[in-house]
């Protein structure tokens, strides 16, 4: 059990000297870098020495949600958006962006076209099918999207593509960094995570009378998801750092609220285009970042949203506005509220939930508060500042 300094913590199953494991690498899944020249990459699951499967792997987890999700009927199309902060190699730990040329503008393509060539090359060679690459708002900051997958396959593509955008990098000299926050003053690195539900070919996200789009049983999908969002928050934002990221109008999703391309709710219905939105209706989950385990992530996702279909949760009503920008009292008066705001709130919060303890086990629990707690004692008495210094290199 390490923190991100790779100290080491322990807690009542795991972090001791006792013990081992086996870990099989996945054929099904071999890649042969193209950002590495000689060297293959695979994910790999966990066992016990007994071949059993290790009660803590992250891997194993979401592949048996996803099953029981299946055996219901259902199946789940995934992806995540990736977003990377570029700088300079400069011989201390400071970050000097790349180029300070403006957001989302050509600009700033033009300037690292080889750079951005050379990740779209080694990213396609890899088997990565990606959608999109584009500048993003904070200076030196980018986005790739690839296509939506399995669950699993689309956690194992998100590893495969932070290696190859970081390898890339050292090859032309650069430094980059996927921490929810790089610079004090900037704009941090989100993960969204998009998610689509389907039954006999059919996405339910989509084609429904209700509020936006969703059919009944994607709102309840929807629904258990952000009822839930709190308690994912001790996943999806597992550092100190994160919460330093979540800050209101800044597109982050700290309010527990959703509405239909509404960026500042945590929970984005996204409708697609007309002609395409049978195929591309989808959840966004706007608060997590990249400091998350993917496969634990998408695990308490599902989980949570199989908890919704279960108990037909609905959803509560949409929000077309900024929710930072209403007052308090409108807030409170439209059942909208605020995301734990600090790390150790939201552990107490996740170790309290049934749904993600019964889906993660007391053994996995118990790891991920620990480990939770270990990096809040790490980072005690630090400014936010010092917190970002840090963990900035670390992700």
């Amino acid at each position: 059990m390490f923190l991100s300094d790779d100290s080491i913590v322990a807690g009542r199953y795991a972090g001791g000297p006792v013990g081992d494991l086996r870990l099989h690498p996945d054929p099904d899944r071999v890649v042969v870098s193209a950002a590495m020249p000689g060297w293959a990459w695979a994910p790999g699951d966990r066992y016990d020495q007994e071949g059993g499967v290790h009660p803590r792997d992250s891997r194993l987890l979401l592949r048996r949600v996803v099953d029981e999700l299946a055996g219901g009927g259902w199946s789940v199309r995934a992806g995540f958006e990736v977003e990377w902060m570029v700088g300079w190699q400069t011989g201390d730990d400071r970050f000097v962006p790349v180029t300070t040329a403006p957001a989302y503008g050509m600009a700033r393509v033009s300037g690292l076209a080889d750079y951005l060539r050379d990740v779209m090359v080694a990213l396609g060679d890899s088997g990565v099918a990606v959608d999109q690459v584009h500048p993003e708002y904070s200076a030196g900051q980018f986005e790739v999207s690839f296509a939506a997958a399995d669950p699993v396959g689309a956690a194992d593509t998100l590893v495969l593509v932070r290696e190859t955008v970081r390898a890339v990098g050292v090859a032309h000299d650069m430094r980059v960094s996927f921490a929810p926050k790089v610079v004090p003053e900037a704009v941090g690195n989100g993960g969204h995570v998009h998610l689509s539900l389907w039954r006999d070919g059919v996405n339910v996200m989509s084609g429904g009378d209700g509020p936006c789009g969703p059919t009944g049983d994607g709102e309840h999908f929807a629904g258990g998801i952000l009822a839930r969002l709190p308690a994912l928050m001790a996943v999806g934002c597992a550092s100190v750092a994160s919460y330093l990221r979540l800050l209101p109008s800044q597109w982050a999703g700290v309010f527990a609220c959703w509405g239909r391309e509404n960026r500042e709710a945590a929970l984005r219905y996204v409708s697609g285009c007309a002609g395409e939105r049978e195929r591309a209706a989808n959840i966004e989950v706007k608060c997590f970042d990249a400091t998350a385990n993917p496969y634990l992530l998408l695990a308490g996702l599902l989980a949570a949203g199989a908890a919704g279909l279960a108990d037909s949760v609905r959803l509560p009503a949409p929000v077309d506005v900024d929710p930072g920008a209403l007052t308090p009292e409108q807030r409170a008066a439209a059942g909208i509220h605020a995301l734990p705001a600090t790390l150790a709130d939201a552990i107490t919060i996740f170790e309290a939930d049934p749904v993600l303890g019964k889906a993660f086990g007391d053994s996995l629990v118990d790891t991920v508060a620990t480990v939770r707690r270990g990096e809040i004692a790490a980072l005690a008495g630090c400014t936010p500042d010092e917190v970002i210094a840090r963990t900035r290199w670390r992700y």
